[in-house]
C-alpha cells in the first residue's frame, strides 16, 4: 500500500503557506506566497498542489470571518471578511473541484489550535485556547474534547475591553486611539493587533524596545481579554502565538494582568501559582498553522473512509 500523503494550505491574511506532508515530521514540499486577489491566489494553491504527488485530503485553515460548517449552504466560504475582494469567496469548494479530493476546512486559528492539540502545547487537554495576535487578532481551541464550532466559530478577537488608558498615564499622556476594527473600531483587535500597535505608535512592535508603554498597554488589553475568557469558557492552558507574540518580553506582562484582572477570584493553581505553564507560546511554534492544516487533511480522510465503510 503507498503511503498517504495530505495537502495543507494555512491561509493568512497577508500569506499562504501551502504543504505537502505524510506527518509532522515528514514534510515533502512546501511554498509561501502573498495573499492576493482569490482568483490568482487560489489558483497559485492549486497549481502547487498539482506539481506535487497526489494527495488523499487536503486541510484549508482560512483567515475569516468565515463558514466552517458543513451543513451549511455557504460551507468553505469566505464570509463577511475585510479582506478586499475576498468576501463572498468559496474557497474550499474551488480547492475541491480542481483537486477532486477530500477538504477539511476551519478558520486558521481553530486550524493552528488543533496542530497544537495533536502535536503540540495542548497534547493531552480536554479544554484550551489558542489566541492568535498578529495582523488580526483570533481565537479558537477545544472544549470538553471538541473543536469550538456553534452559531459560526470563535470571533474572539472583537471582544469589547474597557478603555483604561488612564492607568498608564504615570507614563505621560497616551495619545488619543479610536482603533482600527473597520466594523467595531476599539475591539480587541481594533486596539491590540499588529497594525494597531503600528497606527497609535506610528512603528511596527517589533521596531519598539522591549520597554516602550506600548507594551505595557498591550499587555493590560490581551490580560484582561484573557480574564474574560478564563471567566467564561474555563480553559486548562492558553496558547498565545501570532507575531505580536515573538516579543517574548509580553508574556510576563500578560500573565500579571490577569492575575491582577482576576484578583484572586479563579482560585486554581494554574493562576495563582503555575501561570508561567498556564499562558504559553505555541509547542509548534510558527509551524502550528502548517501543520494543524496537515491535521485537518487527515481527519477529512478519516471521515471520507468512515462514510464509505458505513455506505
Amino acid at each position: 500500500m503507498s503511503e498517504q500523503l495530505y495537502g495543507g494550505i494555512e491561509a493568512c491574511g497577508t500569506k499562504f503557506v501551502c504543504t505537502v506532508a505524510a506527518g509532522p515530521d515528514d514534510i515533502r514540499a512546501e511554498t509561501r506566497f502573498a495573499t492576493g486577489a482569490p482568483t490568482a491566489t487560489l489558483q497559485q494553491a492549486i497549481d502547487f498542489f498539482r506539481a506535487q504527488p497526489p494527495i488523499t485530503a487536503l486541510g484549508i485553515g482560512a483567515f475569516g470571518p468565515a463558514d466552517p460548517d458543513p451543513r451549511s449552504l455557504t460551507f468553505g466560504f469566505i464570509t463577511t471578511t475585510p479582506k478586499p475582494g475576498w468576501a463572498g469567496v468559496d474557497f474550499a469548494g474551488v480547492m475541491q473541484r480542481a483537486l477532486n479530493v477530500p477538504v477539511g476546512f476551519d478558520t486558521d486559528v481553530n486550524v493552528a489550535a488543533l496542530g497544537e492539540w495533536r502535536w503540540g502545547a495542548a497534547q493531552g487537554l480536554e479544554s484550551f485556547v489558542y489566541l492568535t495576535v498578529g495582523t488580526g487578532i483570533g481565537g479558537g481551541g477545544v472544549i470538553n474534547g471538541q473543536m469550538m464550532h456553534g452559531l459560526i466559530h470563535p470571533e474572539m478577537g472583537h471582544m469589547r475591553l474597557p478603555r483604561r488608558e488612564e492607568r498608564f498615564a504615570a507614563a505621560g499622556p497616551l495619545p488619543p486611539f479610536a482603533g482600527i476594527c473597520p466594523f467595531h473600531g476599539d475591539c480587541l483587535e481594533g486596539l491590540a493587533a499588529g497594525p494597531a500597535i503600528e497606527a497609535r505608535w506610528g512603528k511596527k512592535g517589533g521596531e519598539l524596545p522591549p520597554d516602550h508603554p506600548a507594551w505595557t498597554l498591550e499587555a493590560y488589553y490581551l490580560g484582561t481579554a484573557l480574564s474574560n475568557l478564563i471567566c467564561i469558557l474555563s480553559p486548562q492552558r492558553i496558547i498565545l502565538g501570532g507575531g505580536v507574540m515573538e516579543q517574548r518580553h509580553l508574556f510576563p506582562l500578560v500573565r500579571q494582568e490577569v492575575q491582577q484582572a482576576l484578583n484572586g477570584y479563579v482560585a486554581s493553581p494554574a493562576i495563582l501559582a503555575q501561570i508561567d505553564s498556564y499562558i504559553v507560546p505555541p509547542g509548534l511554534g510558527n509551524r502550528a498553522g502548517m501543520l494543524g492544516a496537515i491535521a485537518l487533511a487527515q481527519q477529512a480522510a478519516a471521515t471520507r473512509k468512515g462514510a464509505h465503510s458505513t455506505a
